[in-house]
């Protein structure tokens, strides 16, 4: 079994940053491939970011250039590094831990980024 925990939440000006944490329990967390969404109110639920277990990412459009995600196995946390945030960025973000080879899937409880204008 797998608990996820986010942090790094909060609210922030336009241009500013973020670092969203997602700290994992248990043991196998390496093996994960480990995903952001993000959801606001009255849109679907958005991928935001993937890391694979070796290392492999891919990014929504919409952050390319702005959003880094990355893993520190030996702490076993994934971060999202969010830079020149823009109002539109504003949503409860996510993270999504999965075995691609199994059906075994996590959910952390949300955290909530707000991008003022």
């Amino acid at each position: 079994q797998v608990q996820l925990v986010e942090s790094g939440g909060g609210l922030v000006q336009s241009g500013g940053a973020l670092r969203l944490s997602c700290a994992a329990s248990g043991s196998r967390f390496s093996i994960f491939t480990v995903e952001w969404y993000r959801q606001a109110p009255g849109k679907q639920r958005e991928l935001v970011a993937t890391i694979m277990s070796g290392g492999s990412t891919n990014y929504a459009d919409s952050v390319k250039g702005r959003f880094t995600i990355s893993r520190d196995v030996a702490k076993k946390t994934v971060y999202l590094q969010m830079d020149s945030l823009k109002p539109e960025d504003t949503a409860v973000y996510y993270c999504h831990a999965r075995i691609p080879w199994a059906q075994e899937n996590y959910w952390g409880q949300g955290t909530q980024v707000t991008v003022s204008s």
